[in-house]
C-alpha cells in the first residue's frame, strides 16, 4: 500500500484546529512536587502494588494490538511504558511491574473511572466531552473518520451509501459521527455495530455491511494486518477529526504533570518522531508495513514537546 495522499489546505486547517482544540485540555502544565505533598491516589496505589495497570486493545494496530505470541504491543503502549518509567522515578520504585488489562472501545472509559486500569494505551480520541470525565496526555496522533469499502465497490463518499449498511465499532466517536451525518443528510443508513474493530472488519468481509467507518489510520492498520490491500480501499471525505491521547484519571494534578513530563522527555530527547516512524513507516513486528508518514500537524505538536529547543533560544 502506498503513502496517504497529501491533505487539502482546508483539511489541513481542520486538522490543525483539532490539534489546537485538543491542546486546550490535553496539556497540563508541570507542577513542582514537594516532599510534604505525598502521592496522589493513583500513584499511591501503584507504589503499594509495585505495579502499573495498562489498558490495551486487541485490534487497534499500530497503536495497541497483539503480536503473533499474543503479547500486547504498539505505539501507544510504548508511550505508556515511558510514562511508567516516569512513575517509577516519582514513587521511588524503578522496578515497577506492568500488568496488561484488556479493554474495548465500549468499556475503556469506565475502566479508568472504576479504577480497573491506571493508563489507557489505545487509540482514544481526546475531546471536550470526554475531557469532563477523564484526563488525557499531550497529543500523540490526529486521525479522522473515513470509510473502508471493497475495492470493487462504487462507493466514493458517505452519500453513495444512501439506504445501505455501515458498520461502526461500539462506543467510538466514529459511531457518533456516522449517526450525526445520517440524520443531517437523511441517508436512511442501517448502522450495524461491532464489539471491536476486528468484529466490524469481519462484518464487512462477510458481506453484512457495505462499508466500515472508523479512523483512517485504524482502517489502514487493519488492511495491512489482514494483508488485504487487494480487497479493500479507504475512501471518502473526513467525517470527523480525532486527536488521540493516553487516558488516565482526572483530578490528579501530580499524575497529569508526570504524564506531561514523560512526553517532554521524549520530545527533548528527539525520541517522538523515531518512535512514530517505528510504528507507522517501518515494518511492524507482525510483518506488515503501513507507510503512513507523520503529518505536519503532529510533527509541529511533537516539536512543541521539545524543551531543549526553547532552552537553547
Amino acid at each position: 500500500m502506498g503513502q496517504i495522499s497529501a491533505r487539502s489546505l482546508t483539511a489541513g486547517r481542520l486538522w490543525l484546529a483539532a490539534a489546537l482544540l485538543a491542546s486546550s485540555f490535553l496539556a497540563v502544565p508541570a507542577r513542582a512536587q514537594t516532599a510534604s505533598e505525598g502521592l496522589s491516589p493513583t500513584l499511591s496505589a501503584i507504589k503499594k502494588a509495585h505495579a502499573v495497570r495498562l489498558g490495551y486493545r486487541e485490534s487497534s494496530p499500530p497503536f495497541s494490538f497483539l503480536d503473533q505470541s499474543g503479547r500486547p504491543i504498539g505505539y501507544s503502549l510504548e508511550l505508556c511504558e515511558a510514562i511508567v518509567e516516569e512513575i517509577g522515578v516519582e514513587v521511588d520504585d524503578p522496578n515497577l511491574k506492568i500488568d496488561y488489562v484488556k479493554v474495548t472501545s465500549d468499556d475503556r472509559i469506565d475502566a479508568v473511572l472504576r479504577n480497573k486500569i491506571d493508563l489507557e494505551c489505545g487509540s482514544t480520541t481526546a475531546n471536550a466531552e470526554r475531557g469532563k470525565r477523564v484526563a488525557f496526555s499531550p497529543l500523540m496522533f490526529v486521525a479522522g473518520t473515513k470509510l473502508m469499502v471493497p475495492k470493487a465497490s462504487s462507493v466514493q463518499s458517505l452519500g453513495d451509501l444512501k439506504g445501505k449498511t455501515v458498520v461502526v465499532t461500539k462506543g467510538t466517536t466514529n459511531e457518533q459521527a456516522i449517526r450525526a451525518a445520517d440524520k443531517k443528510s437523511s441517508l436512511g443508513l442501517t448502522i450495524a455495530v461491532g464489539a471491536d474493530h476486528e468484529q466490524s472488519y469481519q462484518m464487512l468481509a462477510d458481506g453484512k455491511a457495505d462499508a466500515f467507518a472508523t479512523d483512517d489510520i485504524l482502517l489502514f492498520g487493519l488492511i495491512a494486518r489482514h494483508k488485504a490491500q487487494d480487497k479493500y480501499r479507504v475512501t471518502g471525505d473526513y467525517l470527523s477529526y480525532d486527536p488521540y491521547g493516553i487516558m488516565f484519571r482526572k483530578g490528579e494534578p501530580q499524575l497529569a504533570a508526570l504524564v506531561e513530563r514523560a512526553f517532554r522527555k521524549l520530545g527533548s530527547n528527539r525520541d517522538l518522531v523515531p518512535l512514530y516512524n517505528k510504528w507507522f513507516t517501518a515494518r511492524l513486528p507482525t510483518g506488515e508495513r503501513l507507510n503512513v508518514p507523520i503529518s505536519l500537524q503532529l510533527e509541529e505538536a511533537f516539536k512543541a514537546m521539545d524543551d531543549s529547543a526553547s532552552a537553547n533560544n
